[in-house]
């Protein structure tokens, strides 16, 4: 960490916090839109941890985390800084959308560009002014069209060995190895050399606690690993570590009524929910092609043809 952080002009010195606000683009009215970012400095040098969230506005619950660790007095950094950006998509935060008024997904707009669409410049400004002060990264997400994912950290274990020990420490419920998507921060983060992992917990527009409060422990069991708190809460379960994943989907459409649960351990065979017609003439029992746990369900009773029912990861 450097004796001063630099952002967006403004110096930040060991021991203080700031707030900034990065200006993106203007709104058609011509008002400034911001992405408001808090840095926490302790006085001792240390690593400095980057938390994320809102990339996709419509996900509440990253936001949320990051709320609750600003806003707790009781966490007082020893060592290191945390660059907190508790809503990157301030566009999408205002439509309720997961995505930028133009239809753009940030998470598919990397590296970006200072004079592209708002997704491009949103990703830009990340990668110019933000990123380039993080040592690590935390990058908070939740489940979309009322998927809802169980707590978890995703990391492609391969391409980033160097995150495991941060992931371990996060011990979240689930780990899930998970490949670098091409136009994604994670995988620019890489291109850069630096870890970062994905946390996912519930669903969009919809506040989950139980997502959140294992948000906030996990991370601050990072901050301890990298020796930024002297204490951080202890897991309250023992991490299941998944190789793989698959999507289990709607051979039909009709009404889909799910009868096992996020973070379930189901065997093959054993019956996960039923399909059926609006008006009585067929149900269909939906059985687990293999053993593995249920790391997101779809809570939309309506489904089409295709729809994605479950992910299913593999130990």
């Amino acid at each position: 960490m450097p004796p001063t952080l630099h952002l967006n002009g403004q110096e930040i010195l060991p021991g203080q916090t700031r707030d900034i606000y990065l200006e993106i683009a203007q709104l058609p009215t011509h008002t400034p839109m911001t992405m408001p970012i808090r840095v926490f400095r302790a006085r001792e040098d240390g690593p400095v941890l980057l938390l994320l969230a809102g990339m996709h506005g419509d996900e509440i619950n990253g936001l949320e985390i990051i709320r609750r660790i600003m806003a707790d007095k009781r966490i007082r950094l020893v060592r290191g800084s945390v660059v907190a950006v508790p809503l990157v998509n301030v566009f999408g935060f205002l439509h309720l959308s997961r995505d930028t008024p133009d239809g753009k997904d940030v998470n598919r707009s990397f590296p970006g560009s200072a004079q592209g669409s708002l997704a491009a410049r949103l990703a830009h400004s990340l990668l110019t002014h933000i990123l380039p002060l993080a040592d690590y990264c935390i990058d908070f997400h939740t489940g979309g069209a009322s998927r809802s994912n169980h707590p978890q950290v995703r990391l492609d274990m391969k391409a980033q060995p160097e995150g495991l020990p941060l992931a371990h420490a996060f011990a979240a419920p689930l780990l899930l190895n998970s490949k670098l998507v091409d136009k994604s921060f994670r995988k620019e983060a890489a291109l850069r050399g630096k870890p970062v992992l994905v946390y996912e917990g519930g669903e969009s527009l919809r506040l989950d606690e139980q997502a959140v409060q294992e948000g906030i422990d996990g991370t601050l069991r990072v901050m301890k690993h990298l020796g930024m708190l002297p204490e951080a809460p202890a897991p309250q379960t023992t991490t299941v570590t998944l190789a793989d994943s698959t999507w289990i989907r709607a051979r039909k459409a009709g009404l889909f009524r799910p009868l096992v649960h996020n973070g379930e351990y189901v065997r093959k065979h054993a019956l996960m929910g039923t399909l059926a017609d609006p008006y009585g003439l067929t149900e269909i029992s939906l059985k687990a092609p293999h053993d593995g746990w249920i790391i997101s369900t779809n809570y939309l009773p309506v489904v089409n043809q295709g729809d994605a029912l479950w992910h299913f990861g593999e130990v």
